[in-house]
């Protein structure tokens, strides 16, 4: 997980293939596995509201390449990081005859044991395969732009790969039930309360397309980016954040503390705004605020569709800076 600015696919491998080659003496990896990172055009904090959001691939992601190792002498599983912004250190090694449990440090471990061990649960192989694997990734960790999910569904491709070798009798999971898996990983080893929207669209996510998530049901629609003049620029601000030891987990709980005073569920079921006004002097202004803006994200997210269907690149604009300004304020 490297967050150097890695441009193209072929340099990311490149360096990983270089890194392998040291790392195990010339030995050469069998399986290579990638996912992309992502960017959320709008729909923010609204999918663990079950809301709408409408992200997109992006063209930087996580590599990782490996092999089967030969479990006649070992059962371990060797796995190495190449980022410089993650903790140390920057390799572990796991017992596969053991139970795999979550890592006090390095807290980058947990992102992809946790994927292992709920593929096991999941999968139930008949045998469980060692191999050894380095990651690589050119997302800038903590940016905003799900080097996690990245990372985990990358990991969950790489032990599909590896298990296909392995097991004649191994399916691969669907798309959905990969995303579930590795959202369902960052929620119980990383203990990050996140949605589903960053491992969706790392599995699902087309070239030249927006996905609109709906996050209730877990279905999508790809919207097709018709413009050829238009591009999406993604900017780093270097700020770097962390969902674990930020204000997410708060947001969650306010807006579901927001859906209780309501009698909902979620936030998704409020049909207007009229109807978080009747019960704004039983909420906190911070609550409020953030009921208000989810409420009135669902609501621009679907319009935001609607506008990219229509070519109205002009409408999603000033839909987009209706969204930031309901995040600032």
């Amino acid at each position: 997980m490297t967050s150097e600015t890695t441009t193209t696919l072929k340099e990311l491998k490149t360096n990983l293939l270089n890194s392998y080659r040291k790392e195990f003496l010339n030995d050469e990896p069998t399986i290579c596995a990638f996912a992309p990172g992502r960017v959320n055009l709008i729909g923010e904090h609204v999918d663990y509201n079950d809301g709408f959001v409408f992200p997109m691939a992006i063209p930087l992601g996580t590599m990782i390449i490996g092999k089967a190792l030969d479990d006649s002498t070992n059962n371990k599983c060797y796995i190495r990081t190449l980022s410089n912004d993650v903790d140390e250190p920057k390799s572990i090694e796991l017992d596969l005859t053991k139970e795999i449990s979550r890592f006090e440090s390095p807290k980058w471990a947990n992102y992809v044991v946790g994927v292992l061990a709920l593929f096991l649960e999941r999968t139930k192989p008949n045998k469980k395969q060692p191999f050894r694997i380095i990651i690589a990734t050119s997302v800038p960790i903590g940016g905003g732009l799900s080097s996690s999910a990245s990372v985990e569904v990358a990991m969950c491709t790489f032990l599909e790969l590896l298990y296909q070798h392995s097991s004649i009798d191994f399916q691969p999971l669907s798309k959905i039930d990969k995303a579930l898996l590795c959202c369902k990983a960052e929620q119980t080893y990383a203990n990050v309360p996140c949605g589903i929207m960053d491992q969706y669209t790392a599995c699902m996510a087309e070239a030249d397309h927006a996905l609109l998530i709906d996050c209730r049901d877990n279905t999508s629609k790809s919207i097709p980016m018709k413009n050829k003049e238009v591009c999406v620029l993604v900017t780093n601000s270097n700020v770097k954040h962390e969902l674990v030891a930020g204000t997410y987990a708060e947001r969650v709980k306010h807006c579901q503390e927001a859906a209780n005073i309501l009698g909902h569920k979620k936030l998704r079921e409020v049909s207007s705004i009229e109807e978080l006004e009747k019960v704004r002097e039983k909420m906190s202004s911070v609550i409020y605020k953030r009921a208000h803006h989810a409420i009135t994200e669902i609501k621009r997210t679907e319009a935001g569709a609607k506008a990219l269907i229509n070519n109205d690149y002009n409408e999603f604009g000033r839909l987009m800076y209706d969204s930031h300004e309901s995040l600032r304020d």
